[in-house]
């Protein structure tokens, strides 16, 4: 970005020249967790937060601070990425969602071209481990290098020899002239089928590929409060790069509420339904409502009526990155019983005849 594009690091946080460390540390969380990649899919979102991390990184280091107040963005203009970038511990400032590799992604993502592309899985979790955070172990299954052969696919870890044929490229150019017009035709090299490299004694343990499929089980930190549907990212955990010498892809892991009979997810606060009887809607009662850590005592009202919706406070999920929790909401409805024995009939008979006399009167 050219620094006359740039805005200035306090209006992109939101705060005063004059705001302490705290101030700047809440204003960049608010924001960061807004804007950032694994959670705000939205277009602009990653430049959003690279625009905040990078204000954060300057505002946050006092003696950067002292330079972009003193001279503006020339003041900081030679500091390096791992110089702005390098101390700001993510996993302590997101409660264990953020991963300090988010940098390293973001602002050095071309530096790897040959880097592991990255693999997405779903995990399924219960509310109560959303509700407290914790760990979970994931069983996944997917392709390595192969220690027997280091990833070259040849026996033993040689080197691939370079395809004489193509030398190299993995490309055959051949070119003939049609009317006094050089025709050039491209094609794969059909000896090293493109690899550029030919393997002439493969890897018994993987056939030649370089890769095994390995199954691996690994141990997921999941956040309080994670939000449905919120990418947790394990670096290194992806697909292997393109050669030995490439870094691996990420796993990135879509966390999702498990399905739970006695609640549904909506945010941070929880929906149950209650069925209640006729006669404890008329006359109110107090019933007992299991939450997701014990059970608690709630008076009906009398005179409750059909899809009421009662609201407990406090007995919903936390929210991701704050202090907050949600409600427990329940949706009352109400039992009409479908068969009558005699005395019963007689009861609500003459509750009909008193309905009758108070509606006329």
């Amino acid at each position: 970005m050219i620094a006359h594009d740039k805005r200035d690091y306090y209006e992109v946080l939101g705060i005063a020249r004059d705001a302490d460390q705290k101030a700047v540390k809440n204003a960049f969380r608010t924001l960061a967790l807004k804007f950032h990649p694994d959670r705000n899919k939205e277009p602009g979102a990653e430049e959003r937060f690279k625009e905040i991390a990078e204000a954060y990184a300057v505002l946050s280091d006092p003696k950067k601070r002292a330079e972009y107040d003193a001279r503006g963005f020339p003041g900081v203009a030679d500091f390096s990425q791992e110089d702005l970038f390098g101390n700001i511990d993510l996993g302590e400032i997101f409660g264990g969602f953020g991963s300090d590799s988010i940098f390293e992604r973001l602002f050095h993502r071309h530096a790897d071209s040959g880097k592991g592309e990255d693999i997405e899985v779903e995990l399924s979790i219960p509310l109560s481990l959303i509700s407290t955070g914790g760990i979970e172990d994931i069983r996944i299954e997917r392709p390595a290098p192969c220690t027997a052969c280091k990833g070259t696919g040849c026996e033993g870890g040689a080197r691939p020899e370079t395809c004489p044929s193509c030398k190299g490229t993995g490309r055959i150019i051949s070119r003939h002239d049609q009317e006094s017009v050089e025709i050039q035709r491209i094609s794969i090299c059909p000896d090293c089928h493109g690899r550029g490299s030919l393997i002439r004694h493969p890897c018994d343990a993987c056939l030649g590929s370089g890769k095994v499929s390995r199954e691996e089980t690994l141990t997921v930190n999941i956040p309080k409060g994670v939000e449905e549907g919120m990418l947790l990212r394990i670096p290194g955990k992806g697909l292997p790069g393109k050669t030995p010498k490439d870094p691996p892809g990420d796993l990135l892991i879509a966390v999702h509420a498990r399905l739970d009979p006695r609640f549904e997810r909506t945010g941070i606060d929880l929906v149950r339904q209650e069925t209640i009887t006729v006669t404890d809607a008329v006359l109110g009662q107090t019933i007992e409502v299991p939450t997701l850590d014990s059970t608690i005592s709630v008076i009906i009202p009398p005179g409750t009526q059909p899809y009421s919706m009662l609201r407990i406070k406090g007995k919903g999920l936390p929210e991701f990155g704050s202090g907050k929790t949600g409600d427990m909401f329940l949706k009352i409805a109400v039992h009409v019983p479908e068969k009558l024995n005699v005395e019963e009939r007689k009861l609500y008979e003459r509750l009909r005849e008193l309905g009758s006399q108070s509606f006329t009167h």
